[in-house]
């Protein structure tokens, strides 16, 4: 330790001491003491990290010949969904890639979950493996979590989960694909908006979609667009209506 001197009245004198820190020199016992509970604390953040992993339901599809041929739905449990396709925006076009990230609601993420887990997670076998039956293209269910990772593919399942999170999954699609050329059309060719809405207020009606809310910025846009004929725009606005009486 450093050391100096107190000068007294009578010539006297006292060793002045200073303390360790004022040295600038630390005590090795709190040194150690220090790492390791910095050590602990990464290590708890570590665990918290992977409990609060998001999971994820991913489906695929792959349908030569179909429109689009391939896509990819992933729904995280946090509600983050993204949707990548190869749809063509017209029959003329070739296949252009397409990729949107969304929210998904409340209430559908909870759907999909729910029945991932009455499909156990797609473990195992869950297709009918029944031959004769016409393909309807290879589909791909994935569940993944911090605990678990499945994968299984099929062209018909007898699981009724699986039956009804598959017809979440492609109505989904198609709403999504209106969207998306709802967004050209009305960029590009705003004559071809009166059909595209008339096929897309149809499928509405025959609960064909899902998840309108997704595709309600476009049908505002549309909606407002002055330079488009007033029964599209009021296609477009009974569309947002429908959209907004769902609940979330």
């Amino acid at each position: 330790m450093a050391s100096g001197k107190l000068r007294l009245d009578r010539g006297a004198s006292l060793p002045l001491v200073f303390p360790p820190a004022w040295t600038g020199r630390q005590s090795p016992y709190r040194t150690s003491r220090r790492v390791i509970c910095l050590f602990l604390l990464v290590l708890c953040l570590g665990f918290q990290a992977g409990a609060q992993e998001a999971a994820v339901v991913t489906f695929t599809l792959d349908f030569p010949g179909s429109e689009p041929s391939h896509y990819v739905i992933s729904v995280s449990s946090d509600g983050h969904s993204t949707y990548e396709s190869d749809g063509k925006l017209s029959p003329e076009s070739e296949a252009d890639p397409f990729h949107l990230d969304f929210s998904i609601s409340p209430a559908t993420g909870k759907t999909i979950f729910d029945l991932a887990k009455r499909a156990h997670y797609f473990q195992g076998q869950i297709d009918s493996n029944k031959r004769g039956l016409a393909s309807t293209g290879a589909k791909t269910l994935t569940y993944k979590d911090a605990q678990q990772n499945a994968t299984a593919t099929y062209n018909y399942s007898p699981l009724a989960a699986v039956q009804q999170v598959t017809q979440l999954f492609q109505n989904l699609s198609t709403t999504l694909e209106y969207g998306r050329r709802l967004q050209y059309f009305h960029r590009y060719q705003k004559l071809a908006l009166d059909e595209e809405l008339k096929h897309m207020e149809e499928m509405a009606n025959e609960n064909s979609l899902q998840e309108l809310p997704a595709v309600v910025p476009i049908l505002q846009r549309i909606a407002r667009d002055s330079s488009v004929i007033n029964p599209v725009r009021a296609r477009a606005q009974r569309m947002i209506e429908r959209a907004e009486s769902i609940k979330p």
